[in-house]
């Protein structure tokens, strides 16, 4: 089950909003039981790089065997 500020993986890439499967972020919104959430996602640096709203399918919750790791962001 997966809370309001609970940190998550993306699974699917989000090609739009500039994210790849593995990029972390924050559950900020939960939406129908569950069905869809609202995720922030955050640079190393602290800020906010976009929030996006996301299907089930497309997060998991992080577990003890995730490891954080950056990547640089490429933008236009």
């Amino acid at each position: 089950m997966i809370n309001e500020h609970d940190r998550v993986v993306l699974t699917a890439p989000i090609p739009d909003e500039g994210l790849v499967p593995g990029d972390v972020g924050t559950v900020i919104h939960i939406y129908a039981d569950g069905k869809a959430y609202e995720v922030e996602f955050v640079a190393l640096d602290g800020k906010t790089k976009t929030v996006a709203t996301l299907e089930a399918t497309q997060v998991r919750p992080v577990t003890s065997r995730d490891m954080t790791h950056a990547r640089e962001i490429h933008t236009a």
